[in-house]
């Protein structure tokens, strides 16, 4: 069982849909089509979608600094469970590999119907220094869709938990859920 009080998350691709927010923005503003999300069978995005990796730059860029007009929309069951944790065992902390908050910061203000004080982000700019804010806050766990960040954060003591994603599916080590309800039913409320 997951204790509440000492679990984390990363936003893209366990909180936040940034794949399908991907592909409407490739589709409505580069004219890309017939890419699916299952398509994506790997982190890094021009080794498994035909797209040029200046486009795939181009939309991520979009992404990091809101310029969209899709909404970004939560995983399914997200919110019932990150408010749950935020409101009796906060603050929630969200660990993020962006380069800064921007404003994936006011879509969780929205989100989540939590004052802003019960949600601590943390951008680190990079996978690898995930581990270390992780250790500083002392979390047990961490739930994370990058199967090499998985890797690195067994290595520093964190439990990870593969939040499943077409880009995930190589044999792994580690406890995986395939949807917020099956992760609800591994923590200890």
């Amino acid at each position: 069982m997951i204790d509440p009080a000492s679990v984390a998350f990363d936003i893209d691709g366990v909180i936040a849909d940034t794949m399908s927010l991907f592909l409407e923005i490739a589709r409505d503003a580069f004219r890309i089509s017939g890419i699916r999300y299952e398509d994506i069978s790997c982190y890094n995005l021009a080794e498994c979608i035909p797209i040029e990796p200046e486009v795939i730059d181009a939309v991520v860029d979009r992404i990091l600094v809101g310029d969209y007009h899709t909404p970004l929309r939560p995983i399914d069951g997200a919110v019932n469970v990150l408010a749950r944790i935020g409101r009796d065992y906060g603050p929630l902390l969200l660990v993020t590999a962006r380069p800064y908050p921007g404003p994936i910061t006011q879509w969780l203000s929205n989100l989540l119907p939590l004052d802003p004080g019960a949600i601590e982000l943390v951008a680190t700019g990079s996978f690898e220094y995930k581990a270390d804010v992780l250790k500083q806050r002392k979390v047990a766990c961490f739930v994370e869709d990058r199967l090499e960040t998985c890797y690195q954060l067994k290595e520093a003591g964190i439990m990870p938990v593969v939040f499943k994603q077409p880009w995930n599916r190589q044999p792994h080590p580690f406890l995986e859920v395939e949807s917020w309800r099956q992760l609800e039913s591994l923590i200890k409320f």
